[in-house]
């Protein structure tokens, strides 16, 4: 076994409610326009035909209730609101059963996107990394297992900044639900239990200033919280 010239990166891992557990993360899947309400206020349209995805890094992700640098370049740093979930079993091509039985437990999340950046990308065709797989910009609270959770059906979902509603819809209104996120994946990577796949935002984004602090939930989830530093 060679030396290793540097210290590996510690392993990123998210709670789990009501336990001592925790689950590590090996890989984020975004899952783009999946509200079409939201794909509206961005100049699309949902593509019903299947998901679709981009991914962020792991080393970018934090824990709820992190207090964080404003990003550097950019003058039009977003939230996004989100439902997570962890897969706890490999699957490969998924039948509905196996889908459902791979989602081991869903979680609060936010994809934090420098909407700028995002926007070079989309105007010159390009990849939207600089926009979308930021430090700091993967935000997850603690995960309840999917027994204890239920199916996502109808429950609210909603975002604020410094106490002022910005978000406010249901998951009832995803195009795509984790199962058939799930299944569709599955047909393009092997995946793993410690993945974690991010389901789309609702309508509602908007910029955030330093300083500011967000906050967010879920009903029957752990809530989430993000404080951007003040730059002075």
């Amino acid at each position: 076994m060679p030396t290793l010239i540097f210290d590996p990166m510690t392993t990123f891992s998210v709670p789990v409610t009501g336990t001592d557990a925790a689950i590590p993360v090996s890989r984020i899947f975004c899952v783009g326009r999946n509200y079409a309400a939201h794909a509206a206020e961005m100049g699309g349209e949902v593509d019903r035909e299947a998901p679709w995805y981009f991914t962020k890094s792991v080393a970018h992700a934090i824990l709820s209730g992190a207090k964080v640098p404003f990003p550097s370049g950019t003058k039009n740093y977003h939230h996004e609101m989100e439902l997570a979930f962890a897969i706890g079993a490999s699957v490969f091509e998924a039948t509905e059963a196996e889908a459902q039985a791979a989602i081991f437990a869903y979680g609060c999340a936010l994809d934090m996107t420098r909407r700028d950046r995002q926007q070079d990308g989309k105007d010159h065709r390009r990849p939207w990394s600089l926009g979308k797989d930021v430090e700091n910009s993967a935000v997850f609270a603690a995960m309840t297992p999917a027994a204890n959770f239920g199916t996502p059906t109808d429950q609210r979902i909603h975002l604020e900044v410094e106490g002022q509603s910005r978000q406010d819809a249901s998951l009832a209104e995803m195009i795509w639900s984790p199962v058939e996120i799930v299944r569709h994946l599955s047909r393009y990577y092997m995946l793993h239990a410690g993945d974690v796949i991010m389901t789309g935002t609702p309508a509602g984004v908007g910029a955030v200033l330093p300083g500011q602090t967000i906050t967010g939930g879920i009903e029957g989830l752990d809530p989430i919280s993000l404080i951007l530093e003040n730059d002075g």
